[in-house]
């Protein structure tokens, strides 16, 4: 019998100029609100994404994924996925409406362009 090993997934924050928007923004939020971030990261990194599958979107017409952290506040963290189970998150918002603001979309999408040109 071969036991197929899962191998672990890393998140990747953008940085640019040694500086990450993703993690302001997420030290800004409070212990809770930190904590399930990085409770939900966790699970990414040590099991990958068919744990989270219910709680990402992907982004009609773009090759981003948001990933809802929900609660009190519903957290969005705008992210691609890399080859070889790299996951780099671009940006990070709170969503007020049902619609994720084209703002917020064209801001992760700087971010992926500045990444990948």
């Amino acid at each position: 019998m071969v036991v197929n090993v899962k191998q672990k997934y890393q998140v990747i924050y953008y940085t640019a100029n040694n500086q990450s928007p993703v993690q302001k923004f997420i030290n800004s939020l409070d212990h809770l609100q930190k904590a399930k971030i990085r409770r939900t990261l966790q699970q990414i990194k040590n099991f990958g994404l068919i744990t989270i599958k219910n709680k990402t979107k992907k982004l009609a017409g773009t090759p981003l994924w948001e990933l809802k952290i929900v609660g009190k506040d519903n957290i969005r963290l705008l992210y691609f996925y890399l080859k070889n189970n790299n996951l780099c998150i671009l940006h990070g918002f709170i969503k007020k409406k049902q619609k994720t603001p084209l703002k917020e979309i064209k801001i992760a999408i700087n971010h992926y362009q500045k990444l990948t040109n």
